[in-house]
């Protein structure tokens, strides 16, 4: 019986913020598997804000094509196999984007321990806090910022997946965790759910560098940056000397046409700080790992986390525009069944 495959290909690239034109839905159907291929049938896939700017141009890979499938992570269940490594019914996880199925020769496909799934843990997790979002989180604080006992790290976006999980990674390692949010609810959220010290609401204050100087009075040994931009010179101007910056991520810029450049880069000499970018794949063969150690601080409920998720891959440029728009709450995921 053939499979009709629903997808979301890039129709157009974006002009700066992108619009519901921008993503088309197209209707495929699938040929009978290969030899040594699968068939998965998604249940789970993710919408990111890094995606923007593959939409556009090269990135840390290069720039979709228009007509190509919009990608993202996506966790599903093997509907059949030509695949001595792989059973129907097995639990997998991999890059398989905006669509309802994939067919997949194996490489790239993670299988999945569907017993590791049981509360607090969700399958939805493998493609959340125990994937490419806390892997971003743990392998960008640990292992380049090398947190330090009563060091203040700051964090931007700090109700996103990715600080909100920064956050209480430093609280683990006995830091200072101040965050920046867009909201008093976002704000509440990680002081009293997450166990921030301090949340800055950006929107209510009319210098950020300001605010930060009174949060950060010991100034600020590790900034975690989700947004780029003006709040990113905000803190180089908070940094103590051999001060480590992780740019994760640049939301505020991902939209322009002319993003903004760093500023304040004598702070850099006089300070002696260092800034490295992050790109989560580097650290590909230590991912085992890093969730092993993260799927025990969430079982004995040191790590905590909040999934967004809208029905129906009908709605997943919708759910995508909004991140830019500050209106997910945690990882922002799209229940396809």
């Amino acid at each position: 019986m053939s499979v009709i495959n629903r997808r979301w290909v890039l129709a157009s690239r974006p002009n700066g913020q992108p619009a519901l034109e921008n993503f088309r839905l197209e209707e495929q159907e699938l040929p009978d598997l290969g030899a040594h291929e699968i068939l998965i049938h998604a249940h789970y896939f993710s919408v990111d804000p890094g995606m923007r700017s593959r939409l556009s141009s090269d990135s840390y890979a290069a720039a979709l094509k228009e007509g190509e499938l919009i990608e993202g992570a996506m966790v599903g269940v093997v509907q059949s196999s030509n695949n001595e490594k792989f059973a129907a019914g097995d639990l997998v996880t991999g890059g398989f984007g905006w669509q309802e199925y994939a067919i997949s020769n194996g490489r790239g496909v993670a299988k999945l321990n569907g017993a590791l799934f049981q509360p607090p843990l969700t399958v939805t997790t493998a493609i959340g806090i125990l994937g490419i979002p806390g892997l971003t989180s743990y392998f960008g604080l640990l292992d380049l910022g090398k947190p330090q006992e009563g060091n203040t790290v700051l964090i931007s976006s700090a109700a996103g997946p990715v600080g909100a999980t920064a956050g209480q990674i430093a609280k683990l390692k006995g830091c200072r965790a101040v965050g920046i949010a867009g909201s008093q609810a976002k704000c509440d959220y990680v002081v009293k759910e997450l166990g921030f010290d301090v949340c800055i609401n950006y929107k209510e204050v009319d210098d950020l560098q300001a605010a930060i100087a009174v949060h950060c009075p010991d100034k600020v040994d590790i900034y975690f940056d989700n947004v780029g931009g003006e709040m990113l010179d905000a803190a180089i101007l908070n940094m103590n000397e051999k001060g480590r910056l992780i740019i994760s991520g640049a939301v505020s810029e991902y939209n322009k046409a002319e993003p903004r450049g760093i500023r304040n880069t004598l702070q850099f000499i006089t300070h002696r700080l260092r800034m490295e970018g992050l790109v989560v794949y580097d650290y590909f063969k230590r991912f085992p790992e890093a969730q092993a150690e993260m799927a025990g601080w969430i079982s004995t409920g040191r790590l905590k986390f909040t999934e967004d998720i809208s029905e129906g891959i009908e709605g997943a440029p919708a759910a995508f525009i909004g991140l830019f728009e500050g209106e997910n709450h945690g990882r922002r995921l799209i229940k396809v069944t």
